[in-house]
């Protein structure tokens, strides 16, 4: 449904709290040791490998087209309806490609029911530092991770936007957050209004041109 604000003036940025990225996982049927294995099944058969999604239009989804556009493939889109049945589906071998957050795939990456690949965002995580992302494996300059920031109602006072942008940083920098955040594969972000403001704006505009290239419409 269309929205009734404008997600990039309707609020006031406040601070960035933090972001986590997806995780590249294969069906252990899929040959595929690396990112550039992967690349290479998807580039020799086109359309025969098919990537499962929380749902059309959310980042699982979102990264897989980046994925396909940055790589030169084409997978076939599978959409779910949440996290759990799309992860049901890839364990059971119906679709061979996941983008996945790290809490949602770890268990079963480490029974061996599915094969992590890479992580998508820019660093790798410190709960799993053994995983390359997937710019370092394959695609420089890849990037894809889910993020959250605190914003306030539109014409928050800039005393009130400093007082809590001071206190949130605080916050985001004590070693149980950061211990809380990094379990879940998720790292601390922080940093001033202006900040958030420019990354939103940043990310708002790279995902719509990743959707405009798949022919994927905004609401």
């Amino acid at each position: 449904a269309k929205t009734s604000y404008d997600i990039l003036r309707s609020f006031t940025p406040v601070v960035l709290i933090g972001h986590a990225p997806n995780v590249l996982t294969v069906h252990p049927s899929v040959p595929a040791k690396s990112v550039r294995d992967l690349i290479a099944i998807a580039k020799a058969k086109p359309d025969a490998l098919a990537y499962a999604s929380n749902g059309a239009g959310t980042l699982s989804h979102l990264t897989g087209e980046l994925f396909s556009q940055r790589a030169g493939v084409k997978m076939l889109h599978v959409p779910y309806k949440g996290g759990a049945p799309a992860v049901i589906d890839t364990v059971a071998g119906n679709v061979s490609v996941l983008f996945a957050a790290f809490p949602t795939v770890s268990g079963q990456v480490r029974a061996g029911r599915l094969k992590a690949l890479a992580v998508t965002s820019a660093k790798r995580i410190a709960i799993a530092p053994e995983l390359p992302t997937v710019a370092e494996a394959a695609l420089k300059g890849f990037e894809s991770s889910q993020w959250w920031g605190l914003y306030g109602p539109a014409g928050l006072p800039a005393p009130v936007v400093d007082k809590l942008n001071a206190a949130s940083n605080k916050v985001l920098a004590t070693d149980d957050i950061r211990k809380h955040l990094a379990a879940d594969g998720a790292a601390p972000a922080g940093g001033t209004p202006a900040e958030l403001a420019a990354f939103h704006k940043a990310d708002y505009d790279k995902w719509g041109a990743v959707m405009a290239k798949a022919g994927l419409k905004k609401n």
